[in-house]
């Protein structure tokens, strides 16, 4: 039998904006940036890591500034060394509304690699220091590089998160049932803006505005979610194309702007593990 959900007010598409605001361990880089040629292995890439600094320095600030002008909630994943790092910039994302999630305590650092307790050890550290700088109750999880193992939203579910966005089998938010209770699961998504860093910035807005388009005409009840780094989404060439992008959602009045915790609220008060598209469309 076909399942009789719908977004609050009867929107037909839930959009959620997602920050990933990161910084990576002394000696560290990311294997990505706009230098087109990668220094050989066991070399300490200094200019990617200085590179890499933009998101704390700057990119944050702007992508929060943007979000507030156009009054659309966001949602924060956080790694814990920036409430040290960058503790300014944690206070504002929560002085701003915007929802903040736990990202491990750097970005290099991935819970795939660890073993089970520090795992845990992991996820409890970044807790703590984002709740401590913030002052903000921190209810969900992504992991960097969405590198979690089959104990992670276990691990999660103990240490009193109720979500994870560790999620690429799903479209909407979904339960996932772990050793320590049930906790939600938000959808994230393909495309995020570092996969046009070789290309236009304009190539995001036609992916997103076509993908918009497409559930808009087809898919009722639909999410769509956006991932924007701050050390590269957060510069002013991809800023102004994610602006333009949320104005261009911001015409449908069929749209819910959803923070990742509302969307998990949503999906435990369904109490159903997953509206699943043959359910939805061909029941």
């Amino acid at each position: 039998m076909a399942t009789k959900s719908a977004w609050p007010n009867g929107k037909k598409i839930a959009v959620s904006v997602t920050v990933m605001f990161e910084t990576w361990s002394e000696g560290a880089a990311p294997n990505y940036s706009v230098q087109t040629t990668h220094l050989k292995s066991g070399t300490v890439d200094h200019a990617s890591k200085a590179w890499s600094t933009y998101g704390g320095r700057v990119g944050v600030w702007r992508l929060i500034r943007m979000l507030d002008r156009l009054q659309i909630p966001g949602t924060f994943f956080t790694n814990g060394r920036c409430a040290e790092e960058y503790p300014d910039a944690v206070k504002q994302i929560a002085k701003s509304g915007h929802d903040i999630a736990g990202h491990a305590y750097v970005q290099d650092q991935l819970l795939a690699y660890m073993s089970l307790e520090d795992q845990q050890k992991t996820i409890v550290r970044s807790v703590e220091l984002l709740h401590a700088c913030s002052g903000k109750t921190i209810t969900g999880w992504g992991s960097p590089v969405i590198a979690f193992t089959p104990e992670t939203a276990g691990f999660l579910a103990k240490a009193g998160l109720k979500w994870t966005c560790d999620v690429t089998y799903a479209d909407l938010p979904i339960r996932i049932h772990t050793p320590h209770g049930v906790i939600a699961g938000v959808p994230t998504t393909d495309f995020s803006d570092n996969r046009v860093m070789r290309a236009s910035p304009r190539d995001l807005f036609d992916a997103y505005k076509g993908t918009f388009d497409y559930l808009s005409e087809n898919e009722p009840m639909s999410l769509l979610v956006m991932v924007i780094h701050c050390q590269f989404g957060g510069r002013p060439l991809m800023t102004a194309v994610v602006q333009d992008i949320l104005k261009y959602f911001r015409k449908s009045s069929d749209v819910w702007f959803a923070r990742h915790e509302e969307l998990a609220n949503w999906a435990l008060a369904e109490g159903v593990d997953e509206h699943s598209y043959r359910e939805r469309h061909f029941a």
